[in-house]
């Protein structure tokens, strides 16, 4: 009776692993570089990829390490990526198979001595890219996440006038598949931006995560199978704008 309820735990831990997901791999100007690994061992971890311990996602729309999934901190044999400014940077994703939901990507700004052993906690963030409802409605429509599912991966352009120096970068994927319980799933890197230009969001684009939104904001709890939501055609996703100077 032990080895079958064993069994069964372990069946069902790796069931909820495979329905959840995060970045494994960064991808820049052709090179596929390796990415926090969550199931393998911190140490010996070389990468540019910010640590965090699962694909499980965090349900509190307020929870203490929305940031970058963990408690701050930078990893064990941090690196970090250089991309130019307008180049594209490519999250990569072992597995997702939520559809429905935004897909969010932030940028942190890092003191000139760069992101390591820089808390994500303290940092103030801005949104560069977003995409939530493709089309249809809210309830049987396209999502952004249906994009990531299909492809597992998901490119986004640093703007070209950026003002260049050490960030955080976040991906988030919010995932909306159950009633009135979000999901987020957040993965950060460290990226020293070159080149680009004089461009930074003034302080009303800037925000503290958590902090940038809460549960009753009405892209966080939803629930997609109500009646209303079948006919609904818009979707409002979460957190500040994306910033309007930025080309």
């Amino acid at each position: 009776m032990f080895k079958l309820s064993a069994l069964a735990v372990v069946l069902s831990q790796a069931g909820y692993i495979l329905a959840h997901g995060g970045v494994v791999n960064i991808g820049i100007g052709g090179t596929k570089y390796t990415g926090w690994q969550p199931y393998n061992s911190a140490s010996g971890q070389v990468t540019a990829g910010r640590p965090y311990s699962s694909f499980d996602p965090i349900l509190s729309p307020t929870g203490s390490t929305l940031h970058c999934n963990n408690a701050g901190q930078s990893g064990p044999s941090q690196q970090t990526l250089s991309i130019a400014a307008g180049a594209s940077i490519t999250s990569y994703y072992s597995q997702w198979t939520h559809a429905e939901g935004p897909y969010t990507v932030y940028l942190a700004a890092c003191p000139s001595s760069g992101c390591t052993g820089v808390s994500s906690a303290s940092v103030s963030w801005f949104k560069i890219y977003e995409q939530g409802l493709i089309s249809g409605t809210v309830g049987k429509g396209s999502w952004a996440n249906g994009l990531l599912m299909k492809n597992l991966s998901w490119t986004t352009k640093i703007p070209s006038n950026l003002k260049a120096g050490p960030y955080l970068i976040r991906w988030e994927t919010l995932a909306l598949h159950q009633a009135n319980t979000p999901q987020f799933y957040p993965e950060c890197a460290q990226i020293q931006v070159t080149g680009g230009g004089s461009a930074f969001p003034s302080s009303d684009y800037l925000v503290k995560i958590p902090g940038a939104w809460k549960a009753s904001d009405p892209g966080v709890t939803i629930d997609i199978y109500s009646a209303a939501a079948q006919s609904q055609t818009t979707y409002v996703i979460p957190g500040p704008r994306v910033y309007p100077g930025f080309t």
